[in-house]
């Protein structure tokens, strides 16, 4: 599979999986220090439209903002932290993602605005869950009046909110 070449001021669905179906996330605190780790690494680099961590796999949809190749080793550099961080805790070796993380050029509004409406919606879609209460999703803070760092008044605006 040829990836995606990432371009500053561009959208991609950035999402993967762990190896061969298996868990990247064992405990919610997992999920947090994942959080944690792509602010890190990536807060500087790109823009969070909307993002969901499920057990298995995760979806973040951004903008671009870095420098093409430095924006490349950032997500590298964070995906190996939390990689290492998580086989330490699980007592585990190897490869913990797929071998690639996964991007896909964003073309054009709609396809921006069905993209955060199926990441939003992936609690309930794999899991049957209440996507309006999941903890891991952008969602509530889409939806919230606190602080946040995701472009919350962009995406209202997509939706005409």
């Amino acid at each position: 599979m040829k990836l995606e070449v990432i371009e500053k001021d561009c959208f991609y669905h950035i999402y993967n999986k762990g190896i061969n179906g298996q868990a990247i996330f064992s405990i919610a605190e997992n999920k947090y220090y994942f959080l944690r780790q792509f602010d890190k690494y990536l807060k500087d680099a790109v823009n969070v439209y909307a993002y969901c961590l499920m057990d298995n796999h995760f979806h973040f949809v951004v903008e671009i903002i870095s420098d093409e190749k430095k924006v490349i080793q950032k997500f590298s550099n964070f995906f190996n932290s939390y990689a290492q961080a998580f086989n330490k805790q699980e007592g585990r070796t190897g490869s913990l993602f797929e071998k690639h993380f996964k991007r896909i050029k964003l073309k054009n509004e709609h396809y921006l605005k069905n993209l955060i409406r199926y990441v939003h919606l992936n609690p309930k879609n794999h899991l049957g869950l209440s996507f309006e209460s999941y903890n891991f999703s952008s969602y509530k803070g889409m939806v919230s009046k606190n602080s946040t760092k995701l472009k919350r008044i962009e995406v209202l605006e997509l939706f005409g909110v």
